[in-house]
């Protein structure tokens, strides 16, 4: 499965085109997860090459910038790599079930 197709790299907005939007009125436009511990990336801008602008929830929630190329290198047990979340739709920030209740820790 690829990690960014072309479709889904034209959705994106790019990088600070969003900077107007309420952080929880932004749209998630790809998820990316670690199927072996609990990191998720949300995407919510996209350079077109590399870099992303989105929501990482790692240690603790955190906007921040994150490349293609680092999550194409992070490898876990068995080699097991990070992955895109096939099935997620594109919701508002606010939307997402798993930041719900944790909002006063990124809006």
């Amino acid at each position: 499965v690829q990690m960014l197709t072309k479709e889904i790299g034209a959705k994106l907005p790019k990088l600070y085109e969003t900077d107007n939007i309420p952080p929880a009125e932004k749209v998630c436009v790809v998820k990316f997860f670690q199927p072996w511990g609990s990191w998720t990336w949300y995407a919510v801008e996209f350079d077109g090459q590399d870099r992303f602008f989105g929501l990482v929830d790692g240690f603790e929630l955190e906007w921040g910038y994150f490349s293609l190329q680092e999550l194409r290198t992070v490898q876990g047990p068995g080699r097991m790599a990070i992955e895109r979340d096939l099935y997620f739709g594109m919701p508002q920030m606010k939307d997402i079930r798993a930041l719900q209740g944790r909002e006063s820790s990124w809006c």
